[in-house]
Parts: C-alpha cells; structure tokens; sequence
C-alpha cells in the first residue's frame, strides 16, 4: 500500500512487521488497545544510514520536515532524584528543555538524558527512538501540534524503518500529556 504521507510506494501496517520492530515497540503495538487501531500504524522501510532527520528529509522529501515528529529522552533533576521522561515534538523544532519540560517536570536542570542511557532504557536505537513502546512510568510529554496533524512520521525504534500514524493517536499512548509551548 502506499504511504499517506510522502512518497513512500510501500507502507505496511506495523502488526505485520513485528520482526522489523524493537521488543518494545513490537510488544507496543501487539498489545495495543488504543482508540486508533493498531492497524492505521504503518511501517516503511528506509535506510539506516540516513535516520537523522535533515538527511531524511533531504533523501526522501522536504515536506516530511512538516509531517513528522522527533522523540527525544531527557533527564530531569532535582536534588539527588533523575527523573527520565520522553518528548514528541514537531521534526522543525526543538523541545523547551529549560522551559516547558523543566516547569512541568518540577526539575531544577533538565538536559538531553545521555545515548548510553537513553539507549539502554528505552531497548530502541539512537535515532530511532520512538513514543511507542517507551518504559511504563515516564512521562511522555507531546506538543499539540503533532496531534493535529492528519498523519505524523516518528521513529519505529531502530534507525532502519520509521512508522506513520495519526496525529490523534500520540495523545492516546501511556503516560501522555499535551504541553502547550514545548515545542520552540
């Protein structure tokens, strides 16, 4: 099936392609009981060696700077306690680290959580990390501009791949909450 968004010509839904997916992301979707269907998360295979998002978008279509959604995994800190917490935000922007996630998190300094961590905690790879499948407890923090979009590209959990889903659905994942002014 075609993609429906860029000019992806196969798209397969990502219950199809388990084996492709990280444990946690395939465990994600398989038991996944969500108001969107499991079946409208699509899969697309892509190359590895361009996952970051400005080679991405350069290879495979600068509209899907606007039509997709980066996931990043910070670290908050208050006293001697990190708190680790996930944000979506849209691919052209960053998130408010010193503001928005900082205020909500109730942190004193809040930094990008290091890869080695990020890495292991999350069982994605970098570049691939994805709000599906994220560890039960962490606070997924989404700007609401990636909820309005019709259909948003994230991570798929590996650097190999990405999914498409509705926006709608990132609003519905474990541990979600909408932060207006998170993305900047």
């Amino acid at each position: 099936m075609r993609a429906p968004i860029g000019s992806f010509d196969r798209a397969r839904p990502a219950t199809d392609c388990l084996d492709e997916l990280t444990r946690p992301v395939a465990e994600a979707i398989r038991s996944w009981a969500g108001s969107v269907p499991a079946q409208e998360i699509l899969y697309i295979d892509t190359d590895p060696a361009i996952a970051d998002t400005a080679a991405f978008v350069e290879h495979y279509g600068r509209e899907l700077l606007s039509q997709s959604a980066n996931c990043v995994v910070v670290a908050a800190r208050r006293g001697g306690e990190t708190t680790l917490a996930a944000c979506l935000v849209p691919s052209g922007a960053r998130a408010d680290v010193n503001g928005a996630v900082r205020r909500r998190l109730g942190a004193r300094k809040v930094s990008f959580a290091p890869m080695d961590t990020a890495v292991e905690l999350t069982g994605m790879e970098y570049g691939g990390i994805t709000p599906i499948g994220l560890p039960a407890g962490w606070p997924l923090l989404v700007d609401p501009a990636v909820v309005d979009l019709p259909y948003v590209l994230v991570g798929s959990g590996r650097r190999r791949g990405k999914l498409i889903a509705p926006g709608k659905l990132f609003a519905a994942l474990p541990a979600a909450e909408l932060i207006e002014g998170l993305a900047v």
